[in-house]
C-alpha cells in the first residue's frame, strides 16, 4: 500500500507509468564496441585493406578474431571452442586461425563463418601460406611439417621429416619455429628449427642448405655475458626468413644475435646485433654493460623481425622488436636502414660483409615508456607478397600491456587512430580511463564534422551494410579519454544507420601544456551547442567549443592570458586541425573534478573533492560564482530527511551530482533557471541562476534539502504532464515571455529514491532492498510513459513506477556487463544503457526490446573485384642457366599430390566458360542443342578439350616451325655461347666477355630470343665471374664501373641505360602480369580447359610483350652505338 500513498505525499496526480507493464521490459543487446580480452596477434591483408586482431582468452572474455575495414565495418569471428589466439593468416579469400589449443580454422571472408576445422597430429608451432596457393603449411613441436589443403578443406598427403634431426641425429630435439617460401621461388622452403635453419627445394624433394650459428670461446655473442663466453656454444634460433629478393637469409637467436647468410652456398656473412657487429668473432668488440660498473645488462628477447623493402625488392631495411638491453630508456621499435643491395654476381665477401655491417642508418621508431614492443603488423601499400613487407606506409605495434600504437614508416612519427582505424581499436590505442555520454541533437551532431589534417587511409576494404533509420531526434555521443590525455567522440547510436560516422579529438595534454599526469575524471557535452568541459584528477577544467583554427599548421608558443578567473587557451589548438574542437578556456580548481555538467544555455558547473563549486558562463567567458559546500548559508533543518549527528558532520562533503532545471520553487510565483547540486553526503543544495541588469548572470543559493546516501542522479520532472524540465534552450526563452512550470525533483541516491517540490518540502520516498544502486535514469517508452531505470550491485536492472516508485520488471544482465563497473555505465532518456563488459570492450542494451542479441554484424568483408597481383618470380637469366622455376601450378601437384581434382576455383571458371559458350551457341544458330550436349559430364567435358587443344597445338606447331627456321642459327650462337662461358667460369676466366654483337636480332625474333638477348645483355655488362676484390675496368682506364669519371659518357650512359632497363624488366607490373597471363593460359591447355577465345588472348599477351621486350632493346641500343664508338665493338 505504500506505493499508493507516494504520490499524493509528493503532490502529484497523475501516473506517469501507467501505459508500462512488465512485458514491455526485455533487454536486446545491440552492439559491442573495443576489444573483449588482451590482444595476441595481428595480420592484414592490403589486397582487402582489413586489419586482423586476435585475442587471448582471458577471465574479461574468450579467444575471437575481429576483423575491421574502412568506417565501421567490423565482423566478429569466434573460435570452436574456448582457447587463444596465436596466429592469423589472409589467404585470399580465407582467415586461417591458429588457436592455443593448436586446432587450424579456416574462415570464410565472404559469408564470414567458419568453414573447416583441422586438428594436426601434434602442438603446432609454425604455419605459412601463400596467396597464390591453397595449402597452408604447418610446423609441428616434434619438427615434422604437414599441408592442409584449404580448397578441399583436408589434410594433404605432402609431410615433410625432421630434416635438422636427420643432419644431426645426436642433437636434442627441435620443433619448427618458422616457415617461410622464397620471396621469387615457390619452390624453395625456409625452415626454421630450435637448432638452425634449413631450405628446402621442393624441386628435388630434398634440403640443400644447412645454417647453424656457433660461438667459439672467446666470442661475446649476442648477449655478452661473461661467465658463458669461455665455452663453445650454439644459441637457439628464434626468427628465420628470406632477404625481398631471397638472396641472403637472416636469422635471429635467443641471445639477440643476428646473423646473415649467404643462401646459395650457405656461408655466414655477419653476425651482429642492434648496438655492436662482429659478434662471433672472439675478443672484446661486443659489450652490454649494465648501470653499475662491471656489470652487464640482459636484453630484451627478439619478439619479431621484418626483413621490409620499398618498391624496389633491392632497397631494403630490417626492422626490429627487441633485442635492446633492458636498461634502455628509450622504448620502441629499432629501423637498420640497409640501403640498395650490392649486385650478388659482382660483388666480394668484403663488400657484402660491409653492406651489412656499416648500414646506412639506423634509429629508434620510439613508442610510449614502460612497455616493450611485443609484436607488430606492417601495412604495405598493396602487395601481399615478400612476407608482407614491401613498400609498408604503417606499423601496428602491439605492447606488451596489450595496448597498441601506428606508427608512420619509416619515419617513426605517431598515428592517430582517428578515422584511420575503426573506433574499437582506438579503445585500446591506448586505454579508456573514463567514458561519458551526451544526448546531442541529430542537427548539431550532423554539422559537426572535423577538418584535421591526415594522411592516406590504413583500412579502405569492406562495405558496412544498410541499417534502418529511426526517428532518434537525438543521437547517443560517446565520449572516451585515453590514457595519453586525448578525447575522442562519436556516435554510438541507437542500433539504426549512423548518418555522420566520423570520431572527433581533442588533445587535453596539450590544452593543459604538459605530456603526462592527465587523468580525465568527468566530461560532459552540451547536447545543444557541442561545447566539451573536460575535468582532470588534478583540478583543471578544459573547456573546448567548435570552431576554425586560426593558426592551422603553426606550433605556437602558449603566451598566458587569464581574465575572469580563466586561462585563455586558443593558441593551444592542434596545428594539425582546421575546424572542430578547439580549446576556449581552462579553470584551475583545488583536488580532483568530482562532477562537471554543461549545460545546453552557455553554463558549466565543476564540483571538487575539496568541496568547491565553480559556475562558469561561456557569454565572457567569465566565472560567476565560486564556493565551498562549507560557506552555503542556511542550514538543512526544515527540509531536512534524517537527522545530522557529529560523526556526519566531520566528514568531508564533494559534490556528485548537478542538474539544470526550469521550474518554480516552493513559494515563488515565478520560474527561474535553477541548478541542483547533490553531494556525497546526501545534501541536495538549490540554486537560481538570475539575469542581471548589465546583461550578465548571478548565481544564488536558495536552500537545501537532506536525503540518505549519496546522490547519483537528480531528474527535474514536470510536476503535471512528467516530461523532463532541463533547461533548454527553447525553456529559456519562453521565461522572458512568463513560462510558468511546476515542477518535482526525483532524487536517486545509493540507498533509496526520493520525489519532492525543490528546495526543502518532504515527499515521497522509497528504500532499496538490501542492495545498493550504482547507476539510475528516468526513461521513456514511446507514448506509454515514463519509468526510472537503475542498475543495482546484484547485477540487476530495474524499473520503476513514478511517481509511485512501485516496481515495475527486473532482469540479471550480469552475464553481459560488468557488475563491478555499473558506477560507470550510462542510462540514456530512451531505454539505452552503456557499460563495460570487461577492460576494453563496451555493450550497448536497450531495455524496451524482445530479448535478443543483435550483435552479429552483416557487413561485407570479401570485395571479389580486389585482385591478388603476380607473384614474384626468378629472372630470365636464372631461368636460361638452368634454375628450375617451380609455378604454383606446379605446387598444387607437388603438395597435394598427382590424384588432387581440380580446385573449386578451376571448377568454376569451367562452368563460367561452359555458360558462355552456351550463351555464344544460342546467340549464333536458332537449333536446340542435344540433350547429350547439355548434359555433358566433367571427365566427358576434359577429353573434347584435349581433343581441341591437340588441334589448335598441331596448328601452332607449323607456325613455331618456320620461326626455329628461321632463328635457328642464332640460337646455335646463343647454345655455344652459354656453354663456352659456363666452361671458362669453370676454368677460372677472369671476366667474361661482352656480347654486344648479339644484340641486333631479326624481326622475326620471338618472345625467348627477345628475353635471351635482353637478360644476357644485362648480365654480362661489367661482370665479374668470380667474387673479388678486383672489378671490371674500362680499356683505356683502369677504373671499376661503379666509380667511373665524369667524363666517361659512353660508359655511363650505357651503364645507366642498361640497369633502367632491367628494373623495368624485372619490377614492371604489366611485364608482370602479362607473363601471369601467359602462364595461365599455358596451364589451361596443360589442364585441357582452354577454349579457342584463351588461344586468341594468349596470341595477343605474347605479342604485347615482345613490344615491351623491343622497347626496352630499343632504349640500349640508342646507347649502344657511341659505346661502341668509344671503345670498340665487343669490349668491355
Amino acid at each position: 500500500m505504500a506505493h499508493l500513498l507516494r504520490g499524493k505525499q509528493a503532490g502529484l496526480q497523475r501516473d506517469f507509468s501507467a501505459g508500462l507493464h512488465p512485458q514491455l521490459f526485455a533487454i536486446d543487446e545491440i552492439a559491442r564496441f573495443g576489444i573483449n580480452s588482451q590482444i595476441g596477434c595481428l595480420a592484414y591483408d592490403p589486397v582487402q585493406s582489413l586489419l586482423a586482431v586476435g585475442t587471448n582468452d582471458t577471465q574479461f572474455g574468450a579467444g575471437q578474431v575481429y576483423v575491421f575495414g574502412q568506417g565501421r565495418v567490423s565482423v566478429t569471428l569466434p573460435l570452436p571452442r574456448k582457447a587463444s589466439v596465436k596466429a592469423i593468416h589472409f589467404v585470399v579469400d580465407k582467415l586461417i586461425v591458429v588457436d592455443s589449443k593448436n586446432e587450424i580454422s579456416v574462415f570464410s571472408l565472404e559469408t564470414t563463418r567458419i568453414l573447416a576445422s583441422y586438428s594436426p597430429p601434434g602442438s603446432v608451432t609454425a604455419l605459412t601460406t601463400d596467396p597464390c596457393l591453397d595449402f597452408a603449411l604447418i610446423g609441428l613441436q616434434n619438427g615434422e611439417i604437414v599441408a592442409y589443403d584449404l580448397d578441399r578443406q583436408c589434410p594433404a598427403p605432402l609431410k615433410l621429416p625432421n630434416f635438422w634431426k636427420q643432419q644431426h641425429p645426436k642433437v636434442r630435439p627441435t620443433s619448427v619455429v618458422t616457415l617461410a617460401f622464397h620471396p621469387r621461388d615457390i619452390g624453395s622452403l625456409l625452415i626454421g628449427y630450435t637448432e638452425g635453419a634449413v631450405i628446402y627445394s621442393f624441386k628435388t624433394d630434398k634440403p640443400v642448405k644447412f645454417f647453424r650459428y656457433a660461438l667459439q670461446p672467446g666470442a661475446p655473442g649476442g648477449d655478452s655475458d661473461p661467465t658463458s663466453s669461455n665455452i663453445p656454444r650454439y644459441p637457439r634460433l628464434t626468427q628465420a626468413l628470406w632477404h625481398p629478393t631471397g638472396t641472403f637469409v637472416l636469422t635471429g637467436h635467443e641471445d639477440s644475435s643476428l646473423v646473415i647468410w649467404d643462401a646459395k652456398d650457405g656461408r655466414k656473412i655477419l653476425a651482429r646485433t642492434i648496438q655492436s657487429t662482429n659478434v662471433d668473432v672472439p675478443g672484446d668488440a661486443s659489450k652490454s654493460l649494465g648501470s653499475a660498473p662491471g656489470t652487464f645488462a640482459l636484453k630484451c628477447p627478439l619478439f619479431r623481425i621484418a626483413w621490409c623493402c620499398k618498391e624496389n625488392p633491392d632497397d631494403t631495411g630490417i626492422l626490429i622488436a627487441g633485442g635492446s638491453p633492458t636498461t634502455t630508456l628509450e622504448k620502441g621499435l629499432t629501423f637498420i636502414e640497409l640501403g640498395q643491395t650490392p649486385v650478388y654476381a659482382t660483388s666480394s665477401w668484403p663488400i657484402l660483409t660491409q653492406h651489412f655491417e656499416k648500414t646506412k642508418s639506423q634509429h629508434t621508431l620510439r613508442t610510449p615508456p614502460n612497455a616493450e614492443v611485443v609484436d607488430f603488423c606492417l601495412i604495405p601499400r598493396r602487395s601481399p607478397h615478400y612476407a608482407g613487407s614491401q613498400d609498408p606506409i604503417a606499423i601496428i605495434a602491439l605492447l606488451s600491456s596489450g595496448e597498441t600504437v601506428t606508427l608512420s614508416f619509416p619515419s617513426g612519427h605517431s598515428i592517430t587512430p582517428t578515422n584511420q582505424l575503426h573506433v574499437s581499436l582506438s579503445y585500446v590505442h591506448p586505454f579508456v580511463s573514463h567514458v561519458s555520454l551526451a544526448y546531442v541533437e541529430r542537427t548539431r551532431w550532423l554539422g559537426m564534422v572535423e577538418n584535421r589534417s591526415k594522411g592516406p587511409p590504413i583500412l579502405k576494404g569492406g562495405a558496412e551494410t544498410r541499417h534502418s533509420m529511426k526517428r532518434f531526434a537525438n543521437r547517443n555521443i560517446i565520449q572516451a579519454a585515453h590514457a595519453d590525455g586525448t578525447v575522442r567522440i562519436w556516435d554510438v547510436g541507437h542500433g539504426d544507420e549512423i548518418e555522420n560516422q566520423k570520431m572527433l579529438q581533442v588533445d587535453v595534454a596539450r590544452a593543459v601544456g604538459r605530456s603526462s599526469d592527465v587523468d580525465v575524471t568527468r566530461m560532459s557535452m552540451a547536447g545543444a551547442t557541442g561545447e566539451l568541459a573536460i575535468g582532470l584528477r588534478t583540478g583543471e577544467v578544459v573547456i573546448f567549443r567548435w570552431g576554425q583554427n586560426k593558426d592551422h599548421g603553426k606550433d605556437l608558443r602558449h603566451v598566458e592570458a587569464k581574465g575572469f578567473g580563466l586561462d585563455t587557451l586558443i593558441d593551444r589548438a592542434e596545428p594539425s586541425i582546421k575546424e572542430g574542437l578547439v580549446p576556449l578556456t581552462m579553470f584551475q580548481g583545488q583536488g580532483q573534478v568530482t562532477t562537471l555538467t554543461m549545460s545546453d544555455v552557455g553554463f558549466v558547473v565543476a564540483g571538487f573533492q575539496h568541496g568547491g563549486l565553480v559556475v562558469i558562463d561561456l557569454r565572457g567567458p567569465a566565472v560567476i560564482y565560486e564556493a565551498g559546500l562549507d560557506d552555503l548559508t542556511g542550514q538543512p533543518a526544515r527540509g531536512s530527511f534524517r537527522k545530522s549527528n557529529s560523526q556526519s558532520q566531520h566528514q568531508a562533503e564533494w559534490p556528485t551530482c548537478v542538474e539544470f532545471g526550469v521550474m518554480s520553487l516552493e513559494g515563488d510565483d515565478y520560474s527561474s533557471i535553477l541548478m541542483f547540486v547533490g553531494t556525497n553526503l546526501g545534501r541536495l543544495a538549490t540554486f537560481k541562476i538570475l539575469p542581471e541588469a548589465h546583461g550578465g548572470y548571478s548565481v544564488k543559493y536558495a536552500g537545501s534539502s537532506t536525503v540518505e546516501g549519496q546522490i547519483i542522479t537528480i531528474a527535474p520532472l514536470d510536476a503535471q504532464l512528467g516530461d523532463p524540465v532541463e533547461a533548454t534552450q527553447s525553456s529559456v526563452a519562453g521565461l522572458r515571455e512568463g513560462l510558468k512550470i511546476d515542477g518535482v525533483i526525483l532524487v536517486v541516491t545509493t540507498s533509496g529514491a526520493r520525489i519532492f517540490r525543490p528546495s526543502a518540502a518532504k515527499g515521497a520516498h522509497k528504500r532499496w532492498d538490501n542492495v545498493f544502486c550504482d547507476s539510475a535514469a528516468v526513461v521513456r517508452y514511446q507514448a506509454a510513459g515514463y519509468a526510472l531505470l537503475g542498475l543495482f550491485g546484484d547485477g540487476s536492472a530495474k524499473t520503476f513506477s513514478i511517481p509511485a516508485l512501485k516496481q515495475i520488471a527486473s532482469t540479471n544482465i550480469s552475464h553481459i556487463l560488468d557488475v563491478r563497473r555499473f558506477a560507470e555505465a550510462v542510462v540514456t532518456p530512451t531505454g539505452d544503457m552503456i557499460g563495460w563488459t570487461g577492460p576494453s570492450e563496451l555493450a550497448l542494451l536497450n531495455v524496451w526490446g524482445t530479448g535478443s542479441d543483435l550483435t552479429r554484424s552483416l557487413d561485407k568483408l570479401l570485395i571479389v573485384e580486389a585482385l591478388t597481383p603476380p607473384r614474384p618470380t626468378i629472372s630470365n637469366v636464372q631461368w636460361m642457366t638452368g634454375t628450375l622455376h617451380v609455378t604454383p601450378a606446379d605446387m598444387d601437384a607437388l603438395i597435394g599430390g598427382p590424384n588432387r581434382p581440380p580446385s573449386k576455383q578451376m571448377m568454376e571458371l569451367r562452368r563460367a566458360e561452359e555458360e558462355q559458350q552456351r550463351a555464344m551457341k544460342r546467340a549464333a544458330t536458332t537449333e536446340t542443342p542435344s540433350p547429350e550436349k547439355d548434359q555433358e559430364g566433367y571427365w566427358a567435358y576434359m577429353q573434347r578439350q584435349m581433343q581441341e587443344r591437340t588441334q589448335n597445338l598441331n596448328i601452332m606447331g607449323d607456325n613455331m616451325d618456320h620461326v626455329e627456321e628461321s632463328s635457328s642459327d642464332w640460337g646455335d650462337d646463343v647454345k655455344k655461347y652459354v656453354s663456352k662461358q659456363k666452361k671458362k667460369a669453370v676454368m677460372g676466366c677472369k671476366y667474361l666477355r661482352n656480347v654486344s654483337h648479339y644484340l641486333p636480332i631479326a624481326e622475326s625474333s620471338q618472345l625467348l630470343e627477345a628475353n635471351s638477348v635482353f637478360e644476357l645483355s644485362m648480365s654480362t655488362l661489367f661482370t665479374c665471374s668470380h667474387r673479388s676484390s678486383t672489378l671490371p675496368y674500362c680499356q683505356s682506364r683502369q677504373h671499376p664501373p661503379a666509380n667511373l669519371p665524369h667524363d666517361c659518357h659512353a660508359c655511363m650512359r650505357y651503364s645507366s641505360l642498361n640497369q633502367e632497363a632491367a628494373f623495368r624488366r624485372n619490377y614492371d607490373p604489366e611485364i608482370d602480369s602479362l607473363n601471369m597471363k601467359i602462364r595461365m593460359h599455358n596451364l589451361r591447355f596443360a589442364q585441357g580447359t582452354a577454349t579457342a577465345e584463351t588461344g586468341v588472348r594468349l596470341g595477343s599477351d605474347v605479342k604485347r610483350y615482345m613490344e615491351l621486350n623491343d622497347e626496352l632493346m630499343e632504349m640500349i641500343m640508342e646507347a649502344k652505338a657511341p659505346y661502341e664508338r668509344v671503345w670498340g665493338r665487343g669490349s668491355a
